[in-house]
């Protein structure tokens, strides 16, 4: 089997390796799967860069999520069967031909479903479905605003929102991004790189404010957020992409951190605002039923046709470092993933 290795930080030209080496063998509770793709996420630019505090040391096998076919059953596995097609969570390790997976952490598949859409279910549209179904409750009517909307997360989150009749505010820094948010339905288009987007949203519901945030962003974005909350808003952190272009640097860093701002518990109180994180790694090493659950929620909407999974870009194994800077430039709308030869 072939895995790609991150053997030093920094830029993707330099940071990886495909190595050949021998292929895992499931433990209890675990299948082997022959890898068809592997998806690429933020999380995955962080670790290369050094700024991904969970990441294990180097050298390491990044990847989250793959699409295969199961080739392996270890003991105790029940439900799952050698030649089954399926979606898996792999929390590190994904970038990889051949790869083991808590069976709790996979979910069959149509034979018939593009790998991008499938390995999109397992990331951006679980954390998504998380993030607005299952931590807070979207309403008919609600004041959103998502920031980075083109991207994998942001189009799951403006399609989850749209299906709870939400008005919906999106950024996006390009004009094909931002027409893209208009054919999905977003209200307010906003172009972050040419506008203020606290001023567009401000000229538009003036002192009413905001119901829900989506901020995958950070610093500076998350504090013009917090002030455009209306009593009993809800801001939900899940990212923070303004740290995505920098290399470790401890005084780059500290300015994103005072980017965020300083608040004090009592005005959550007063203002009956709510601040809730989001970690799918800490979801699915604590609570594996919920990650499931996510997955299987929004598997069944896409095969119903309410949600539908946008598909970025493929790239070969071997150009695993022009997936990554493609990635890390915010060129992508959709899933990237790479594809694994026969």
């Amino acid at each position: 089997m072939k895995s790609i290795y991150l053997v030093r930080h920094g830029s993707p030209e330099q940071a990886f390796e495909i190595r050949e080496e021998k292929a895992p063998t499931p433990n209890e509770n675990e299948v082997r799967i022959q890898v068809e793709a592997s998806g690429l996420n933020f999380a995955d630019v962080f670790a290369r860069l050094g700024l991904y505090p969970e990441a294990p040391k180097i050298p390491c096998i990044l990847g989250y999520e793959v699409v295969g076919i199961i080739d392996s059953v270890g003991l105790d596995v029940e439900g799952f069967n050698k030649g089954e097609r399926v979606v898996a969570f792999t929390r590190f390790g994904g970038y990889a031909s051949c790869v083991v997976s808590s069976s709790n952490a996979i979910v069959k598949i149509p034979e018939n479903m593009d790998a991008a859409i499938a390995a999109a279910l397992a990331t951006q549209y679980c954390t998504s479905w998380y993030a607005a179904e299952e931590m807070i409750r979207l309403h008919k009517g609600d004041h959103v605003l998502i920031h980075a909307a083109a991207g994998g997360v942001g189009t799951a989150l403006v399609q989850i929102a749209k299906r709870r009749g939400c008005v919906i505010f999106g950024t996006a820094g390009s004009n094909s991004k931002l027409n893209l948010l208009k054919e999905m339905g977003v209200d307010y288009p906003i172009d972050y790189k040419t506008t203020n987007f606290d001023k567009e949203v401000f000229k538009v519901l003036g002192k009413k404010g905001l119901d829900v945030v989506f901020d995958s962003i950070g610093g500076k974005v998350f504090k013009k957020s917090m002030k455009l909350l209306s009593p009993g808003g809800r801001i939900v952190l899940f990212g923070v992409a303004q740290m995505a272009g920098q290399r470790r640097n401890i005084f780059r860093s500290f300015k994103t951190l005072i980017g965020f701002g300083i608040w004090t518990p009592l005005l959550f109180l007063i203002k009956s605002y709510s601040l809730i994180g989001v970690n799918m790694l800490q979801i699915a090493d604590h609570h594996p039923d919920r990650l499931k659950r996510c997955i299987e929620n929004v598997l069944d909407l896409t095969l119903r046709n309410e949600l539908a999974p946008k598909m970025g870009h493929e790239f070969p194994v071997e150009k695993i470092s022009e997936a990554h800077d493609y990635l890390g430039m915010r060129k992508s709308t959709g899933k990237i993933i790479i594809k694994w030869n026969d």
